[in-house]
């Protein structure tokens, strides 16, 4: 006779909160996928893509329910999570009551709402509660960048996190939960989350996997998995040093085997206290700040060969920012730069194009609208290069662009303008510097270029080291500063590194 499918229900949240940017993330910021249109992922690099490859190998019956999600951006409207919970209890519980074998979630970990700063930890919690749902296992997967919470792994047996920054393995992180669940359901082995936090937290030029901390912190967490046969799995978690949380920061979960009677303390905690003191131990290495543009630029050789990248952290659009700063293209156009490119955020821009031919000359305001500690909008005469609807395919289809947005990306409205020696791309959308193909789709080769201005932190370099001959992170004003000490917290624990130097991490 044939064992019955496996029912699992699949949802996913995700977004990733900066709590010091002016005004909220709005419910029309989010894509919206229901039932069936979860489906469409199938074969794309998203980590919904790779929980759905495991579900066909193994055979489960699939139940999606809903998924938001949205750029990086600011504080997220109680309205937006309180409808995504609706949706989710109308689609959810039906198939509760009918009988469901796990609840597989798709979360990023860095969510804040106006009232729930850990909006993950408090869905979990409802979920816990609702009918039928208590003792079903809930198995997931998030990113690195989580600010993990005791919340959420009490209310979970199972959470996975990506282990590369650039997020190459999203969907390689949801296959990995998935075929735990499936060991799950094979052995009925329950398990458990342990979580541990740090007083640390680093900014995210500062946690790239390449290099330490990052890099002996994850070579360890492997260590800890192999030694230990009832450890499942082990993440380490870099934080998202932009959200101004309890928890916000450094800190790190096991996954292990739960058994009646097992102490009140595991021993595995011990293995999370090794990580922590390495953490400790490297914490200076963590904490990466950039030096001011303008004594990079004057020391920079700019007869050099190759493709020179300017990194902007502090407008990074990964981690929030609204891709519009001003610093790099004011420091281009001041210093005559040639055969240089920025990418700029701003529609009112573009739509200030829509009479303009190709060829034809006007004066713009360009960027500086998003965020109060820019220097405001550069006025330029430029040139119109080209203009298109911005819709591109990815270049690479395994890229972290690819796992937030599938194999399309749409900038909205786009327009190419030239200013003397600088080139702009101008979006209506704010474009993760992730894939090439945002360039290339527009006519504009980077790897022909001298100079290009990046609005990024780690994760643009997957796709720009092959084509640069050199790269320089540089500070200019912005809300994803890298000095931490700028950032006006009041919620975070005290005292923590590198907000107090005199910080340190207890026993665990």
């Amino acid at each position: 006779m044939t064992a019955p499918k496996k029912r699992v229900l699949l949802a996913g949240l995700f977004h990733e909160t900066h709590t010091f940017l002016e005004g909220t993330t709005s419910l029309r910021e989010f894509e919206i996928a229901r039932g069936k249109e979860l489906f469409a992922r199938r074969g794309d690099a998203s980590p919904l893509g790779g929980f759905l490859e495991i579900a066909d190998d193994c055979g489960w019956e699939v139940l999606p329910t809903i998924d938001y999600r949205a750029t990086p951006g600011a504080t997220v409207d109680d309205a937006v999570f309180e409808s995504f919970w609706s949706e989710l209890q109308q689609r959810a519980i039906p198939e509760i009551r009918e009988g469901i074998d796990a609840i597989y979630l798709v979360l990023h970990g860095a969510m804040v709402s106006q009232t729930y700063p850990d909006v993950e930890g408090e869905l979990l919690h409802r979920i816990r509660r609702l009918d039928g749902a208590a003792r079903v296992p809930i198995f997931g997967v998030y990113d690195l960048h989580a600010n993990f919470t005791w919340t959420m792994a009490s209310n979970v047996e199972c959470l996975v996190a990506y282990r590369e920054n650039p997020h190459t393995d999203a969907k390689d992180a949801a296959i990995r939960a998935a075929r735990l669940l499936q060991r799950r359901f094979e052995t009925g082995q329950q398990t458990r989350m342990i979580w541990t936090g740090t007083n640390l937290v680093w900014p995210p030029t500062g946690v790239a996997t390449a290099n330490d901390p990052m890099r002996a912190l994850e070579s360890l967490a492997r260590e800890i998995e192999a030694a230990q046969t009832n450890v499942w799995a082990v993440n380490v978690n870099a934080g998202y040093s932009f959200a101004d949380t309890l928890d916000t920061g450094v800190s790190f979960g096991a996954v292990i085997e739960h058994h009646d009677g097992d102490p009140a303390r595991p021993p595995e905690l011990d293995e999370l206290a090794r990580l922590v003191r390495l953490a400790d131990e490297l914490r200076d290495q963590g904490n990466v700040t950039d030096r001011p543009i303008d004594a990079v630029l004057d020391e920079l050789d700019r007869d050099a060969p190759g493709l020179t990248a300017i990194v902007e952290p502090s407008d990074n659009i990964g981690g929030g920012a609204p891709g519009d700063g001003t610093g790099i293209l004011r420091a281009f156009v001041e210093r005559g730069f040639e055969n240089a490119a920025v990418a700029i955020n701003d529609p009112e821009a573009v739509a200030a194009l829509a009479d303009l031919q190709p060829g034809e000359m006007k004066t713009l305001a360009i960027g500086g609208k998003g965020s109060r500690l820019d220097a405001g909008p550069l006025e330029l005469e430029v040139e119109l290069v080209s203009r298109s609807d911005g819709r591109f395919e990815l270049e690479d289809k395994q890229s972290h662009l690819a796992s937030m947005s599938g194999s399309f990306f749409d900038m909205g409205s786009t327009a190419v303008v030239r200013h003397e020696g600088v080139i702009i791309l101008l979006s209506s959308r704010k474009t993760p510097p992730f894939d090439l193909g945002q360039w290339r789709s527009q006519g504009v080769d980077p790897a022909a270029l001298s100079f290009i201005g990046i609005k990024a932190a780690v994760a643009h370099r997957a796709a720009y080291d092959p084509i640069t001959s050199r790269s320089f992170w540089v500070d200019t004003p912005g809300p994803c500063t890298s000095n931490l000490k700028n950032l006006p917290f009041r919620r975070i624990r005290r005292p923590v590194f590198p907000l107090d130097a005199a910080a340190h991490n207890p026993e665990t």
